[in-house]
């Protein structure tokens, strides 16, 4: 069985789907792999070190996807990459079809199989598989750095010969995965650190990592869905959200958004009103920028200077850190791959939780409810 691995080509992606590591382990199981050129260029791995690997070059994608019997990639296909996959192979990467349900569309219309790795359930035999998890570390340890940078004052605490610098009081909204990660980059800098969820179960944490807990009183409403992401809240209790963190940007210097809700556009958590209210200086790093914005005057890609606050709508981070985000991405792909290759062939059962979860196409039928209810 041939398993692909294509060069990226949507703008900024430097990632790569498999590192010369996992081409080994892929080898060692028994399937055959072919990398195209200078598909991990940007992630710094060279084509000698998949060929090292066991891998085969191809020289470009038209003859990578020819006879591919598996496609395997960080991005969604773009282009004319479903036109150039046989009919009937499969493809696995994050196609994030509630955003892009015309790809989900094209690709049961050429009978591919499509997994999708962003919608693997969290549970626990999927853990080693989160790719989700994996990218959102990067980000929000990355979210912090560029504050770091944008912000004109120190993050800790300095005693200087022109006295002593109070620290940096930094905001996180949101404490999934990306921003826990923040919090504790945050704390490591030196900052003085707040976090706000509307998801009671997470105040544990946030005050593991040294950060004080900003709680929204809801009464008995569950704010989390099975999944343990946060839940849409209402119209009045969203009033009560916002009324919440304002009172709390006001005094912040740094403010980190990661609020997002699986098939929507991304909460608004901070209103131009607010951004007018806080401190000339501040930073906001936005990191639901792709998806509308958790601020109102984010703008995807761009850094705005808006009332004193500069605004960051950053986009796809974990593409920065090229290295560790193809490694971890890399492990997580094959994970899933070889959940699906048991036994010297690969299985689409059904009735697996995992399989099923994670599966957009099959037999030039959309699986996934969500997906088929925006393309019908």
């Amino acid at each position: 069985m041939i398993i692909a691995v294509p060069k990226e080509i949507i703008k900024g992606e430097s990632r790569v789907a498999a590192t010369p590591d996992s081409v080994a382990k892929m080898i060692k199981k028994g399937l055959e792999v072919r990398v195209e050129s200078g598909a991990g260029q940007g992630a710094f791995f060279s084509d000698s070190d998949y060929e090292q690997a066991g891998a085969k070059i191809v020289p470009d994608a038209a003859a990578l996807f020819s006879d591919a019997d598996i496609v395997i990639k960080v991005q969604r296909p773009v282009s004319n990459e479903v036109d150039l996959m046989k009919e009937g192979a499969v493809l696995i990467t994050m196609l994030q079809p509630l955003s892009h349900p015309a790809t989900a569309q094209k690709l049961a219309s050429r009978k591919i199989s499509a997994f999708s790795m962003d919608l693997i359930p969290r549970i626990t035999r999927a853990q080693r598989m989160d790719v989700l998890s994996s990218m959102s570390s990067l980000a929000g340890y990355k979210a912090v750095l560029i504050a770091a940078s944008a912000f004109g004052k120190f993050i800790p605490m300095m005693t200087t010969a022109a006295g002593t610098l109070p620290p940096a009081k930094v905001l996180v909204l949101g404490a999934g995965v990306a921003g826990l990660q923040a919090i504790a980059t945050a704390k490591r800098l030196g900052a003085q650190v707040e976090a706000f969820d509307t998801r009671p179960a997470v105040k544990e944490q946030v005050q593991s990592l040294g950060a004080t807990f900003v709680e929204l009183e809801l009464g008995d409403d569950s704010t989390e869905d099975q999944g343990g992401y946060a839940k849409e809240l209402s119209a009045e209790h969203h009033q009560k959200e916002l009324a919440l963190i304002h009172e709390h940007v006001k005094g912040a210097d740094v403010v980190i958004t990661t609020a997002l809700i699986p098939g929507k556009k991304a909460p608004l958590l901070i209103t131009a009103e607010m951004v007018s209210d806080m401190k000339n200086g501040s930073v906001i790093i936005d990191l639901a920028a792709e998806l509308g914005g958790n601020c109102e005057l984010t703008q995807a890609e761009e850094e705005v200077l808006a009332q004193g606050v500069t605004i960051i709508g950053v986009v796809n981070l974990p593409a920065s850190l090229p290295i560790h985000a193809s490694q971890m991405y890399a492990k997580n792909m094959t994970n899933f791959l070889l959940h699906l290759y048991a036994n010297n062939e690969l299985t689409i059962n059904l009735k697996d939780e995992i399989t099923k979860g994670a599966l957009v196409t099959h037999q030039g039928e959309i699986m996934n409810d969500a997906v088929k209810a925006l393309v019908n």
